[in-house]
């Protein structure tokens, strides 16, 4: 089943796959805000707090960071992708399995502080207890260019300073925090308080593991991963955050930051991201 909603007062599009999986993707950002796998409870935080419409960036589930992450680049923080709205091109139940897919091409907006011809795609597929979210960029112009991405996920957690996240064994990162550069010693490992990492060209499958349960989370394309939670300081200074949820919240994002990426004329970048509970 598939039908258009609202979700914080803007368009948004449900999907429910024939085990009783939903999806829920707002527009806004082609920006996944809910995923409920079969039989199972939410997966995603959303704020309670979030706003969403012109000039905003909502706070949870999972953004896409585009053309720039965070604030490493001349453009706003994580880039213009989030606050678009996004083409809704395809919904489509194919046996068991439920897609969506849509698209964001420039326009004047994107143009005026990018200037450069582009097309991409968000496409995500679920049934069961999956979930899979692809990310494609391709170069419509004339000339090349750069950029970074993420998929910024909000996974939902019990409380954080009980979860424990394994597979980052031995990887380098840098520590965003206090700007300091080491190599993951403990694995998995836990949360205290802020977090902000970006673990470079990491390889290999994580685990996230909660109260309710695992979650697997996979990538192929993206080489870099972030952590980030805001913990209880900066959480206060977040007008769209409640001050107690950096306690339900872990950023477990898909990335590529170190190494950006450039296409020419006609190229294409394809990477995502999975999970699996």
């Amino acid at each position: 089943m598939i039908k258009p909603t609202t979700v914080l007062g803007q368009p948004a599009m449900w999907l429910r796959a024939p085990d009783g999986a939903e999806v829920t993707v707002l527009l806004q950002g082609g920006q996944i805000v809910s995923w409920i796998p079969a039989g199972d409870q939410e997966r995603l935080y959303l704020s309670p707090q979030a706003v969403a419409g012109p000039g905003n960036a909502v706070r949870g589930g999972i953004p896409v960071c585009f053309p720039q992450f965070s604030k490493r680049g001349p453009l706003g923080p994580h880039g213009f992708a989030r606050q678009q709205v996004w083409q809704w091109v395809e919904g489509a139940q194919r046996g068991e399995v439920v897609i969506g897919v849509l698209r964001l091409t420039d326009n004047d907006a994107t143009r005026a502080v990018w200037p450069h011809a582009f097309e991409a795609e968000l496409s995500f597929s679920f049934s069961g207890l999956q979930l899979d979210v692809e990310l494609a960029v391709t170069n419509t112009g004339d000339a090349a260019f750069d950029f970074t991405a993420a998929l910024h996920t909000y996974l939902l957690v019990d409380d954080v300073r009980r979860a424990r996240l394994g597979g980052l064994f031995g990887v380098r990162y840098l520590d965003t925090v206090n700007g300091q550069s080491q190599h993951q010693e403990m694995d998995p490992f836990s949360f205290a308080g802020e977090i902000d990492r970006i673990y470079w060209d990491a390889k290999g499958p994580l685990t996230l593991a909660t109260a309710a349960g695992r979650t697997q989370i996979t990538r192929e394309g993206f080489d870099d991963v972030v952590v980030w939670n805001p913990g209880p300081a900066r959480a206060a200074a977040l007008a769209d955050l409640p001050d107690d949820d950096w306690l339900q919240m872990l950023c477990v994002e898909a990335a590529q930051i170190g190494q950006p990426v450039t296409l020419a004329p006609g190229q294409e970048w394809v990477a995502r991201q999975g999970f699996e509970v």
